[in-house]
């Protein structure tokens, strides 16, 4: 959606204080554990844009709650498998050599939108150490779900998916829907079957880039629609709009033990 778009869409705009509204309406409370994944332009023209709706999520929580926002950065990996787009395989080995070690101050994000970009360069905001599928978080309890994130298995026991879980967190929808939900990788940790695959990344090591590799399941977000609709018929959750977005709000432990069930079951085991 441009932006001519999303202003003729709406009546007023969005703003830092009714995107606060909306989110207490919906059931987003003081002092909760939240991972929110999002879209900013489902909401609507947002006056402030993605600065608006981060501080519009803090006011709510405050500093009592703790705000997570996965901060992926999939481009810091071996280039023998990309695919959108692919490079050619003469550039491999240079781009292997030459790709900046991952640092969680400077990194980018790769796909996950304006709020999480903002968000990772918000003042008290801290992030994890793995090279691609790292988490930023603020709040009260952001060095224990961000610390000790493990670079094998970073979406499983050793993660803030788990801390998260632990917390009895929520998780936050806005405008997307649950092949965005990160929590459901926890679930695929923890179900039995997995396919191990090996993957490679450059990190820094006592001050010097190092091309690392470590084991990950082989993970799979398609069947996420299809998990989540599935949870959804068996468990009320809060959903509402929020500016012009749909969004949902979810207890993240429910969910998670709902798709580690459901994933075991479907594949047989």
């Amino acid at each position: 959606m441009n932006e001519q778009t999303a202003i003729e869409r709406v009546k007023l705009p969005r703003t830092r204080q009714s995107i606060a509204e909306d989110l207490r309406v919906l059931g987003v409370r003081e002092g909760m554990t939240l991972i929110v994944h999002s879209s900013l332009s489902s909401l609507g023209w947002v006056s402030g844009g993605p600065v608006a709706v981060v501080q519009a999520l803090m006011d709510v929580l405050t500093e009592a709650g703790t705000l997570i926002m996965p901060t992926q950065s999939g481009d810091y990996s071996d280039p023998a498998p990309w695919s959108n787009p692919p490079v050619p395989v003469e550039w491999h080995a240079m781009i292997r050599e030459t790709m900046p070690a991952y640092d969680p101050q400077i990194t980018p994000t790769r796909g996950m939108g304006k709020i999480v970009e903002t968000f990772r360069t918000f003042p008290g905001v801290i992030r994890s150490t793995h090279p691609q599928l790292s988490f930023a978080a603020w709040g009260r309890d952001k060095q224990q779900v961000i610390e000790q994130q493990s670079l094998s298995y970073p979406l499983g026991e050793h993660s803030p998916l788990a801390r998260i879980y632990e917390r009895d967190g929520h998780v936050l929808l806005l405008g997307v829907d649950h092949d965005n939900n990160t929590s459901l990788h926890l679930a695929e940790n923890r179900a039995p079957g997995n396919q191990i695959e090996l993957l490679g990344a450059p990190i820094l090591q006592a001050g010097e880039r190092v091309w690392t590799t470590f084991e990950n399941i082989v993970m799979d977000a398609d069947q996420f629609l299809e998990i989540g609709a599935a949870f959804e018929r068996e468990h009320p959750i809060q959903i509402g709009l929020v500016g012009s977005a749909t969004a949902k709000l979810i207890p993240q432990r429910e969910l998670v033990d709902f798709s580690t069930q459901y994933l075991t079951k479907k594949r047989g085991l």
